[in-house]
């Protein structure tokens, strides 16, 4: 029997209580929270989609706009087993993953060495820093007919809206985390006789690597966006042709079916990239929210 009482604060440990004790009824608390969590995010979905279908039912919103969950639910499962137009739905979900993976790559990439670059150089950062400002003025929206006019249907036009959605957030991200790395390290590590290269491989970048990280979890959503907003404006698949084809039909069910489509595949990604970072910053001490 743990030798502990709990309040709404945590555990409170009686004198005496053994180490072995201390770090169970810590892991229990852990768990019981978790599991508190798991219970109200799905009863919270739970209620809006019942309300939701019952709102739908009773005529109380009207179904031609806001469609219903049974109904969106029937077009995903019409979706995977008959496709559209002859078009299986994998095909157009693996379109609009190929064109925002090569953008977020790309734009991930880019922007953080062109932000490490800038940030270890203050004389090039202020040459460049005004026509960043100017690209990064430019509505991203108002590309996309540019690149498809440019580029074409094809793949092109929408990795290049995906990589412009990107590289403006990873850069910023990565540029204002070389900036606020911890001086004091930096100069014990040039005491000890670190070159340049090491000096920014071994102690700027895992510096910023919190900044950067938590851009790669946003961008990846405007990797999404980019590839879907291109597909919308002009494109032969993906799930923006399907959003399309769904407006121009009035057909609510398919255009909230997609909606469904994005989001979980954007929720999977942000899941995926979290996991990544835990294990590529493992020295980092747990937020303050992980340790409560």
């Amino acid at each position: 029997m743990t030798n502990s009482t709990l309040t709404a604060n945590g555990p409170v440990f009686r004198a005496g209580t053994s180490d072995a004790e201390i770090e169970r009824a810590a892991a229990d608390a852990a768990v019981k929270r978790r599991r508190m969590v798991l219970f109200w995010r799905f009863l919270i979905l739970a209620v809006f989609l019942v309300g939701w279908e019952v709102a739908v039912r009773t005529k109380v919103i009207d179904e031609f706009f806001y469609s219903s969950p049974t109904a969106i639910l029937e077009r995903l499962w019409q979706w995977m087993v008959d496709g559209t137009d002859g078009v299986s739905l994998w095909y157009h979900l693996w379109v609009t993953m190929e064109e925002a993976l090569l953008g977020f790559g790309s734009g991930a990439v880019l922007g953080v060495i062109v932000g490490v670059v800038l940030g270890r150089n203050r004389m090039a950062a202020d040459v460049f820093s005004i026509y960043i400002k100017v690209f990064n003025s430019i509505p991203r929206v108002v590309l996309a007919p540019i690149f498809i006019m440019i580029l074409g249907l094809g793949l092109g036009s929408k990795v290049a809206l995906s990589f412009v959605m990107v590289f403006f957030v990873v850069f910023s991200n990565a540029f204002q985390g070389v900036r606020e790395a911890d001086r004091s390290l930096i100069a014990n590590a040039q005491i000890l006789g670190a070159t340049p290269w090491q000096l920014t491989w071994s102690v700027i970048v895992p510096s910023a690597m919190s900044w950067i990280f938590a851009s790669l979890q946003v961008s990846f959503g405007f990797a999404i966006v980019g590839a879907i907003v291109g597909e919308f404006v002009g494109s032969r698949f993906g799930i923006g042709l399907l959003i399309n084809i769904a407006k121009g039909s009035f057909d609510a069910a398919g255009m909230y079916a997609a909606i469904v489509i994005i989001m979980v595949v954007a929720l999977a990604a942000e899941y995926s990239m979290s996991l990544v970072e835990k294990r590529l910053a493992k020295w980092r001490p747990a937020a303050l929210s992980e340790t409560a």
